[in-house]
């Protein structure tokens, strides 16, 4: 059943995508930047490329995430949005916060808007991928908690069930968590740790909880098992997301200044946190195989199952290459870092929100699914994102393992900017696989504009 309310997803949605565009925009200026070191010096420096590139990567994300949150929380509660008009306020506010936070990164040097925006007050500003100056943090916190209220009053007053459940917690945890970001301490160790508590008990720790909750309603959706199934998966996942997760956190703590015993903690909980994607992934392909309907959104089916895959591999797999600490030692913060980044966030956050886009934005256009033809290029964009992200990852791996031998294993170690010629042939390849990254997002933001007749709903 549709609920009228649900329509206010569809601008979040198109936010999303616009804004994916310009990351993926941004990621292409400083590739070129890692082997042309003038490219577009001095009128975008490295370090304004890579901030806009960052933090257009989260706010394009966080449009996603509450989005899908406008889409299903009516349908899972059975009851119209309790506020519709605040949702639409809300979306303009946080879309000109985030326009003008990036405007700001581009036009005024970065030690210059600080002060234009009240960091004497209130240190928050210089950390990395929380750069934004502190009104437009505020903006956020406001943004946030005011469309928590709004989806929270909308579960309270309808049905509840576990992917509500689950993803409320998880929302919740991503505003409570972001809080910390204002918390700036002179102490550089306490600074770091702190600094953790919202990157990675964000990217792994709340968000899978969001994540696991998309992908089970999608699910639902597109196979017909029966929700007691998918619900029960997903009460598995989230308890060893949070059980690794949470403690996992111990890895980026390794060489900070702690205590030893994070060598432990860290390398024993993060080698675990590969388990709770595998079980998603799994969990995908079993729901699939279980179905009882063949849905004819096929592409919204792909992206869910190609969910499920790539976070295991770069969540998964690639966190673990690099996260025990006798490991760790030699490739912290290393290009092997830059190539779990890469597939980790794409396998778990792109793709899930491409695939609630995939799957709402017909049905928010009043059909079942896209044409036969839109599907098509949309699967061709699917395998031109997913292969190409792919083959990033391996040459940013390539650069990472021949960068840790040149400059940390070696008997004679070279100098970083030495290694970095010598393992440049592996930027520009990642260079090129990022154009043909790009050609895939483009392909799917017109599959969206390719007409013909639907096909319908089959039940076996």
């Amino acid at each position: 059943m549709q609920y009228s309310s649900q329509a206010v997803a569809k601008p979040y949605f198109v936010a999303a995508i616009g804004l994916f565009v310009g990351q993926i925009i941004f990621g292409l200026v400083m590739g070129l930047q890692y082997v042309m070191g003038d490219f577009l010096f001095p009128a975008i420096p490295f370090n304004v490329a890579r901030m806009v590139h960052t933090n257009l990567l989260i706010v394009w994300l966080l449009f996603g995430f509450m989005g899908a949150a406008y889409y299903l929380i009516p349908e899972e509660s059975e009851t119209e949005l309790w506020s519709p008009k605040l949702a639409k306020i809300l979306f303009w506010i946080f879309l000109v916060a985030g326009a003008l936070t990036v405007v700001g990164y581009l036009t005024v040097p970065y030690a210059t808007l600080a002060k234009l925006t009240g960091n004497d007050l209130l240190e928050t500003m210089g950390r990395e991928f929380l750069e934004q100056p502190l009104p437009t943090k505020l903006g956020i916190v406001v943004v946030a908690l005011a469309f928590l209220f709004n989806i929270t009053m909308t579960v309270l007053k309808g049905r509840k069930t576990a992917i509500s459940t689950v993803l409320l917690i998880g929302l919740w945890g991503l505003a409570v968590f972001f809080l910390f970001s204002f918390y700036n301490p002179v102490n550089v160790v306490l600074d770091k740790m702190f600094w953790w508590y919202v990157v990675h008990l964000w990217v792994e720790g709340v968000w899978e909880l969001i994540l696991g909750a998309m992908l089970a309603f999608v699910l639902i959706k597109i196979t017909g098992v029966d929700r007691e199934v998918i619900e029960k998966w997903l009460y598995v996942i989230i308890t060893l997301t949070l059980v690794t997760g949470l403690l996992g956190t111990g890895h980026h703590y390794f060489w900070i200044g702690t205590p030893e015993y994070w060598q432990w903690i860290g390398s024993v909980f993060s080698a675990l946190e590969p388990i709770p994607f595998f079980a998603m992934t799994v969990f995908a392909f079993n729901m699939v195989n279980r179905r009882r309907r063949e849905h004819p959104n096929k592409a919204a089916t792909l992206w869910a199952l190609g969910t499920g895959v790539m976070s295991f591999l770069g969540a998964g797999v690639w966190g673990f290459l690099h996260t025990l600490a006798p490991v760790n030692y030699y490739t912290h913060g290393s290009q092997i870092t830059a190539a779990h980044g890469h597939m980790a966030f794409y396998g778990a956050y792109v793709m899930v929100n491409l695939t609630m886009i995939s799957y709402a934005m017909p049905l928010l256009r009043g059909r079942q699914a896209n044409s036969e033809k839109s599907q098509v290029l949309e699967m061709w964009s699917f395998w031109l994102m997913t292969i190409a992200m792919v083959f990033i990852t391996l040459f940013l791996t390539a650069a990472g393992i021949l960068q840790v031998w040149l400059q940390r294993i070696s008997a004679t170690p070279q100098s970083f900017m030495v290694v970095q010629d010598q393992i440049s042939v592996f930027y520009w390849m990642r260079e090129w696989t990022g154009v043909i990254f790009l050609i895939g997002l483009l392909v799917y933001l017109v599959s969206f504009f390719v007409g013909g007749k639907p096909a319908q709903v089959k039940t076996s």
